[in-house]
């Protein structure tokens, strides 16, 4: 490869105006009709510069830190890096990851909350700064082993309807701040700011009213103390949808106005993950086994079903929860696929499952969905499939592998990219694009860019 001398990490391919994402899973199902058909992702980058675009439409005070354990893909880093985003690390690995990438450490933010204390002398050796803390226990162990940490003391937010119970597990206590600053203080621990949590599945405006007026109650409390706070992270929660984000910047916004005017100097962030990435990844399956069995009567043999009994449908797939799909186990529903396969005709539809491959009871990805018949060897498409779906395979049954990523753009989005002006406000640094630096051969249906590593 003329001009570059390191070993590609990854590659992106270019498509032209006329080649659509269809076309790409396309190519790459047709090239294993006679292989192993195993899973693999397409992943649009173009997509995730659209939803910082819009992030910064209707966000514009408030900086994006990615939540890196969302999906750690190392095109979605660098992407996100040249866009101007900071990153919110959960572990020590996440941390080297983005390091590796040229992330400055003032950009990174470790948002564990039970941090093992190998990982917090990691951050204080590397120049890593901002911490989250919400406990006494993990505040004494910050002190220790990294005594110039800048923390943000994370706050619990009220749950947004009484089955969410996510809403109230993370952070102290709006009751327990003044106890914590103080503790920080006698510790000579700095603190510089709050962090509150809200969860993707709120629709209440109020909840983030709430967030920002306790948020201003802590300021004042640490103030008190002798601290000079000056960041508000409104942490993550973000679904990707308009209308959250036309509620989020309505609701917030006009708290963060009444009580952090920019005259106060307070810097504004959040946590976005799924924002970004999900919409941006589709995961393609193939189905590798079949069951049949009469509806309501599936504790009969296959022989049993008579002719008049209405069919159910058990399909195994070559990925379940315990790889792609592992946000299954956190009670996460996933949607129902579509059939890659000539479905023109008008053909009946059926009550079907869908499973991974271990044979474990746990192991349905999807419980109930209409579906035509279908065969072994059949595809399946999962779109919305970029968030906690490339993480390592938990308890793999057998020696198994993340499936590969694909990575395209659009030669539009490509020019795009490359322009200061293209809909991203002048808040937003375009960093240096060295993830996409060689055009290899002419722009055809997929011309390939070869990333150095």
């Amino acid at each position: 490869m003329k001009g570059i001398t390191d070993e590609p990490q990854y590659s992106v391919s270019l498509l032209d105006g006329g080649t659509a994402l269809s076309d790409v899973i396309n190519h790459h199902i047709e090239e294993q009709t006679l292989s192993e058909k195993s899973a693999f992702f397409v992943a649009d980058l173009g997509v995730i510069m659209r939803q910082h675009v819009r992030w910064r439409t209707h966000m514009p005070q408030i900086r994006p830190y990615y939540a890196v354990r969302c999906n750690s893909s190392p095109a979605v880093i660098e992407v996100l890096a040249a866009l101007g985003s900071g990153f919110t690390c959960s572990n020590k690995s996440e941390l080297e990851l983005v390091q590796s990438h040229g992330i400055p450490s003032e950009d990174i933010i470790y948002s564990g909350v039970c941090k093992q204390v190998s990982h917090i002398k990691y951050t204080a050796k590397n120049g890593i700064d901002l911490l989250v803390c919400d406990n006494e226990a993990e505040l004494r162990k910050i002190s220790r082993c990294h005594p110039n940490a800048k923390l943000l003391l994370q706050v619990s937010t009220e749950a947004c309807n009484p089955d969410d119970e996510m809403g109230i597990t993370f952070g102290c206590s709006l009751k327990d701040c003044r106890r914590l600053l103080e503790s920080a203080k006698e510790l000579g621990v700095q603190v510089v700011g709050v962090r509150s949590h809200i969860s993707s599945t709120c629709d209440d405006d109020q909840v983030y009213s709430h967030a920002i007026s306790d948020a201003r109650c802590i300021f004042d409390m640490g103030e008190e103390v002798g601290f000079s706070m000056n960041i508000l992270d409104i942490g993550g929660g973000f679904s990707g949808s308009e209308t959250q984000l036309e509620m989020i910047n309505c609701a917030v916004m006009s708290m963060v106005d009444l009580y952090f005017p920019s005259s106060t100097g307070v810097s504004i962030i959040a946590e976005p993950g799924s924002f970004f990435v999900s919409t941006a990844f589709t995961l393609a399956v193939n189905v590798i086994s079949k069951a049949v069995m009469a509806r309501d009567c599936q504790d009969q043999k296959q022989s049993e079903l008579s002719a008049n009994e209405e069919p159910e449908f058990q399909y195994y797939m070559n990925e379940g929860v315990y790889g792609s799909f592992s946000s299954k186990l956190s009670e996460t529903v996933i949607a129902a696929p579509s059939v890659h396969k000539d479905t023109s005709l008008d053909l009946p539809v059926f009550s079907s499952s869908l499973w991974g491959p271990s044979g474990d009871d746990l192991d349905q990805v999807v419980d109930h969905c209409l579906l035509p018949e279908l065969d072994t060897g059949d595809w399946l498409l999962f779109p919305h499939a970029g968030a906690y779906t490339l993480g390592q395979p938990l308890f793999p049954p057998t020696d198994s592998t993340p499936p590969p990523v694909h990575y395209v753009i659009s030669s539009r989005d490509w020019v795009e990219m490359q322009d200061a002006d293209a809909g991203v406000t002048s808040e937003t640094t375009m960093k240096n694009f060295s993830w996409i630096p060689y055009f290899l051969g002419s722009c055809q249906t997929e011309a390939a860019l070869s990333v150095p590593a």
